[in-house]
């Protein structure tokens, strides 16, 4: 009989360590029952307060979605010093709740304890996560204030964070700032161009870090692939990968995905495949993220066969379970059209995940099926599964599909209010789209004027298409403006404007238009439609 079905029954005392395994194993494996009836053990044992057992306890918890039940055991813990707040913060951070881990900062600020140098590169994730800039730059002056900006650990987060909010000039900063950079630091710099599409920038700093020494290991060439291959520069991809090899490092898993992800990035889907071959050809076995990264290429394409052939190939090598290939996997059948695939797929999951949650939230809602998706919403809040900004996406484009405006407005509320989650450009997109299609154009226009950020093309765009619904040409005018500035060389806008001017029987206005499409030369693009079946 093992440790773990003995416990129940038995209650037999064990080694610290060997609880501190059972707990770990049952964080794993997100064995919530398993792991409480081993909590109760360990109370009526007295040993549930001991500072290692109660910080594996709250990290149980968090890693199954029970943040309220890992502050319970937090707040119980005898002496609670920065090292309890160190664990609750870390695991808020590394399981995705990073609003709790920034509350959680917030918390332990007011009880007057100092910044711990442990805290930092969660709160900088977390912040970076949520593209909370203010809190990030507020962490980072307190790093100058508490002199971390030594720490090489402190001063990588702060790159990629930076780099993350497309702010490469301060990043490099930080980089600069620091007086002997290793290779990590580097790593990260090299990242951090990498994925801001300034690879040329990224190529010379690896040439700067071999002139001081400090030579370049596999994380720096997959870094440098990743920024070509998303950039599409494929000779460059090509001279990178042979520069790898003579510099000692045969490309590996993590290289073949970067280089599969670019060309679906780019939409050379065919390449993309034929790349997985090769990696397949050169013996080595593609992994979770390969997996991920090729799927949305079936999607694309519209391509079945290739999509089950993947899906074949995942079940083999058990690749399915993993929560972002199934995620990856609904997403192919209900955009390939196969709504009922992804439901058979959805409902054998066992292990239900916030990502499997939204990716199936999204299948109905793309499908016109609202009223499952606003079901499948209520039964993840039942469940206690985490709720992120991409579930209320999910809901908002079920709502706005379906014309739900109460239930939209409702769920936006509450986005907001319960769960603290700022809006982002396409939770206003989705809102601004629901609001205007009711007809409450002007109500659908002080939201966007009221935003915390600069609307995008889609906030226009879905004024602009209610407005041509329901022959407002006021604001009809004003977004066609907006959108001009951001899409300058779109000739869609400038037609649709022209046909609502047409509606109106403003034939003056229209011809206007027309010349001023045919004097900039605005292209026309057909669409297309193409779904391959099995």
């Amino acid at each position: 009989m093992n440790k773990l079905s003995a416990i129940p029954r038995s209650f037999r005392l064990l080694a610290i360590s060997s609880y501190v395994d059972l707990i770990e194993n049952n964080g794993r494996d997100r064995l919530l029952s398993r792991g409480r009836v081993l909590h109760a053990h360990l109370v009526t044992s007295g040993i549930a307060g001991l500072t290692r057992i109660a910080a594996k306890l709250v990290t149980f918890y968090v890693e199954c979605g029970k943040v309220a039940d890992a502050r319970k055991v937090f707040d119980e813990i005898p002496k609670r010093d920065i090292s309890g707040w160190v664990v609750m913060i870390g695991a808020c951070a590394r399981h995705g709740f990073y609003q709790e881990a920034l509350g959680f900062f917030r918390e332990m600020n007011t009880e007057g304890l100092k910044l711990d140098a442990f805290i930092v590169p969660s709160l900088l994730k977390a912040s970076r996560n949520l593209l909370d800039q203010e809190f990030g730059k507020m962490i980072h002056c307190l790093v100058l204030k508490c002199s971390f900006e030594s720490d090489a650990f402190i001063v990588s987060s702060l790159i990629d964070m930076y780099s993350k909010f497309c702010e490469v000039e301060n990043a490099r900063k930080v980089f600069d700032d620091l007086g002997e950079q290793d290779l990590v630091v580097f790593n990260a710099m090299i990242s951090g161009y990498a994925n801001n599409s300034q690879s040329d920038e990224a190529l010379n700093l690896v040439k700067d870090m071999k002139r001081v020494g400090v030579k370049p290991d596999i994380i720096t060439w997959n870094a440098l692939l990743s920024g070509f291959a998303h950039m599409g520069s494929e000779e460059q991809v090509s001279e990178i990968l042979e520069m790898m090899c003579l510099d000692g490092h045969k490309p590996d898993v993590v290289s073949w995905t970067s280089i599969i992800s670019g060309l679906v990035h780019n939409f050379q889907n065919e390449k993309a495949f034929d790349a997985f071959k090769q990696m397949l050809t050169n013996g080595l076995y593609p992994n979770s993220a390969t997996i991920t990264s090729l799927l949305p290429a079936c999607t694309t394409l519209a391509n079945m066969k290739h999509g089950k052939e993947i899906h074949g190939y995942s079940v083999v090598t058990g690749l399915e379970d993993h929560g972002f290939v199934r995620s990856a996997l609904l997403d192919m059948y209900g955009k390939c059209g196969s709504i009922s695939e992804a439901m058979i797929l959805f409902h054998k999951t066992s292990k239900k995940t916030t990502v499997t949650f939204n990716s199936m939230i999204f299948c109905y809602a793309n499908h016109g099926l609202s009223d499952k998706a606003v079901e499948l919403f209520n039964q993840m809040e039942a469940t206690g599964e985490k709720l992120d900004h991409l579930t209320f996406t999910a809901i908002l484009t079920a709502c706005s599909h379906a014309g739900l405006t109460d239930l939209g407005q409702k769920m936006f509320h509450l986005m907001q209010n319960k769960y603290r989650i700022d809006p982002r450009l396409e939770h206003y997109a989705c809102m601004v789209d629901l609001i205007s299609r009711a007809g409450k154009l002007v109500e659908a226009y002080e939201m966007i004027k009221a935003m915390q950020m600069e609307p995008d093309l889609f906030v226009w765009g879905a004024l602009l298409g209610a407005c041509r619904n329901h022959g407002n040409m006021e604001l009809a005018r004003i977004a066609a403006k907006h959108l001009a500035e951001l899409e300058p060389e779109n000739s869609g806008n400038s037609l649709l404007l022209s046909s609502l001017y047409a509606n109106a029987g403003n034939w003056e206005s229209v011809v206007r238009m027309k010349k001023m499409i045919k004097r900039k030369r605005f292209r026309r693009f057909l669409g297309t439609s193409w779904v391959e079946t099995v």
